[in-house]
């Protein structure tokens, strides 16, 4: 099991840097119920399903991954249990492989939430401009509580290049958060809108009211609103949504 492999590694080279991050529960050997394996078990045939799944957008973004010889992209393959593979070029089977050690091993480490379909797309942005195995999955970890299971599902709607757009000005509203840049100072600052920690939320709403007027006129049930939704996959201009999501906090964020 590569991931739980990778996990002691993390566990044992990180708690010291990262004390908040805990051993789970999962792991006390009295809270592995036969229910708990057998998802254990799912998760890893899933993870494994998915990880062969991601297109080479990202290839671009990690010259290092694309030189991976086929021999070494086979040995990696083998190590993790990966197949199907026979289709995916020497690099896109190393991606396979990184995907599938530290889902699982994030499978172990938040055994409530264990894997859940849409992370391998996550996962596929960060470990593309991360080369550490242990550094993206501490970014992982944190992406998921911070961001939240909605970041995952919307990867779905954005191209490679838009989620990094996406991401960058996400996580530089946290970093401006933890640095100390409040709702009060952000005018003196002359920042467009204040840092906020939902901006993922307004940005979900702001698609939603760019077709406002098309929904109102033409559909009249949920599930051709939803239809319509779906729809913009692939359709959505990134920086014009962020615009749009930042013209919502300015007016809304001293009422939440």
């Amino acid at each position: 099991m590569a991931g739980i492999a990778l996990f002691a590694t993390l566990v044992y080279s990180s708690r010291s840097s990262i004390p908040h991050f805990s051993i789970p529960k999962a792991l006390a050997l009295g809270n592995l119920t036969t229910k708990k394996i057998e998802d254990f078990v799912t998760w890893q045939r899933n993870i494994r399903l998915d990880a062969i799944r991601p297109n080479a957008e990202w290839v671009i973004y990690s010259p290092c991954q694309v030189s991976v010889s086929e021999e070494k992209a086979h040995q990696l393959a083998k190590s993790v249990g990966l197949k199907d593979y026979d289709h995916l070029e020497p690099s896109r089977v190393h991606h396979a492989v990184r995907l599938v050690a530290i889902l699982e091993a994030y499978a172990v480490y938040d055994f409530e939430i264990g894997y859940c379909q849409g992370m391998s797309d996550l996962l596929s942005t960060i470990i593309s401009v991360i080369e550490e195995d242990h550094v993206a999955f501490w970014c992982f970890v944190v992406s998921c509580r911070e961001l939240g299971i909605i970041f995952v599902l919307t990867r779905k709607e954005l191209t490679f290049e838009q989620t990094l757009c996406l991401w960058d000005v996400m996580w530089a509203d946290q970093t401006a958060i933890r640095g100390g840049i409040i709702k009060c100072s952000w005018r003196w600052l002359k920042l467009r809108a204040p840092p906020t920690e939902d901006l993922l939320l307004y940005a979900i709403a702001a698609s939603v009211l760019q077709k406002r007027r098309l929904i109102i006129d033409n559909y009249s049930s949920m599930d051709e609103i939803m239809k319509e939704c779906n729809s913009m996959a692939g359709h959505l201009d990134v920086w014009k949504l962020l615009d749009d999501a930042h013209d919502l906090v300015v007016t809304f964020h001293d009422n939440i």
